[in-house]
């Protein structure tokens, strides 16, 4: 079994809980790492995987599966291998699922939306994502889900986001939507929503 291979960031402090996330299309596990400095949470170990299949165009890009035809070719491949690699972060980390943010940008948000309602994870965060297929929970119980999208977003619509928020409202979810008056990004307001959200999450998993 091939394991995604990825950045980790220990803690300043005794670890408590795990921060994973993923990347965007066309960008790598180098992308989201200053997210360890900006989200200020001292306990937590970061994970920063690698998408598993090279961009056909950016130099050092990677991507979760083909988007260049509907086929999303990868997608399945992509899709068990994150959820392996995620269930083997216990072990390798010592920190449990039940203690694991699942965040995803773009790409990195619609495989967070996919994969993160089949284990019991503490909590989704989604910026700027969409679902790439239709929602098939195999939990209990659907984590809190955090989702933030730019109305001026040109890359995925705001659309896809408010079909995001009302496709898990729809499931129960315990939903979190807010959107920004930006584009394709990730601003330091999403950061200090973000580690809210993380913080009242951890809080009570």
């Amino acid at each position: 079994m091939t394991l995604l291979s990825s950045i980790s960031v220990p803690p300043k402090l005794e670890p408590t809980s795990l921060f994973v996330a993923l990347h965007g299309w066309g960008a790598n596990c180098n992308d989201l790492t200053p997210f360890v400095g900006e989200l200020n949470l001292p306990d937590y170990r970061f994970e920063f995987p690698d998408a598993p299949l090279p961009h056909p165009e950016v130099p050092g890009g990677k991507m979760w599966y083909d988007l260049s035809n509907q086929e999303y070719q990868g997608l399945a491949e992509s899709r068990q291998m994150l959820i392996d690699w995620l269930i083997s972060l216990e072990s390798k980390t010592g920190i449990p699922l039940s203690k694991t943010i699942l965040c995803g940008f773009s790409q990195g948000g619609a495989m967070a939306m996919d994969v993160g309602i089949t284990l019991p994870i503490a909590g989704l965060i989604i910026l700027s994502g969409y679902l790439h297929s239709p929602v098939q929970p195999s939990v209990e119980k659907l984590p809190p889900i955090l989702i933030v999208h730019g109305i001026e977003d040109p890359v995925v619509p705001i659309q896809q986001g408010r079909r995001s928020r009302d496709t898990f409202t729809n499931l129960g979810a315990n939903i979190q939507y807010q959107e920004f008056d930006m584009g394709h990004e990730i601003r330091p307001e999403i950061l200090e929503l973000m580690r809210s959200f993380v913080i009242d999450v951890i809080a009570k998993a």
